[in-house]
């Protein structure tokens, strides 16, 4: 079970205290910054959240390898059975259905290694993607106008979690768990509203 580290850094203007908790997961992994701030410098406005997101994978990669080796030999092995009996259409049927399941393996695998980036200072919300050592931005809005959506299903569980502002918006933690993205929205929710303070 993956531990869901979600956090605030809670900069209060005077004492500096940082406000941080902790819950059991099971999807993903939300680790904040604070122990890397050696790596990242710190900007110059106060963060109120920083956190990752990194889904969590169930294969790693020499998982994922001997995977697609075990699907290829199995088809390969049935492909010459196929073959000793003259059916000659069906092998290439099945190297096409063995190269559809790789490359969706491969897409599905690509994503998992996606980090999603959600910080909050007095100024802007800002989300952003990074991969292969390529950071996307997918959203910055301005804080005080900032709201977070949420759409529940019939146990009220939150089923999507997300950021909006004059009628645009893009979801957040979408690779949490309800229970977790419930946590999340919170942790973000309190960010924001920290952050706001800070501000005034």
């Amino acid at each position: 079970m993956a531990i869901f580290m979600a956090g605030l850094l809670a900069v209060a203007p005077k004492s500096g205290a940082r406000e941080t908790f902790e819950v059991s997961a099971s999807s993903a992994t939300v680790d904040l910054a604070p122990g890397r701030r050696s790596v990242r410098p710190m900007p110059a406005a106060p963060l109120f959240m920083d956190a990752e997101i990194r889904p969590n994978r169930s294969l790693s990669r020499r998982g994922f390898m001997i995977l697609i080796a075990v699907v290829t030999a199995a088809n390969v092995a049935a492909a010459l059975v196929f073959l000793s009996q003259g059916a000659f259409l069906v092998p290439i049927f099945m190297g096409i259905d063995v190269l559809a399941v790789v490359v969706a393996f491969m897409a599905n695998y690509r994503s998992g290694q996606m980090v999603e980036r959600v910080q909050v200072s007095p100024s802007h919300v800002k989300v952003t993607h990074e991969a292969g050592g390529a950071v996307r931005l997918v959203w910055e809005s301005p804080t005080a106008f900032t709201r977070i959506t949420r759409e529940h299903d019939e146990e009220d569980r939150v089923m999507a979690l997300g950021l909006a502002l004059s009628g645009r918006g893009t979801p957040v933690a979408a690779s949490l768990s309800p229970g977790e993205r419930r946590e999340f929205g919170r942790a973000l929710e309190e960010a924001i509203w920290r952050a706001r303070r800070h501000r005034d």
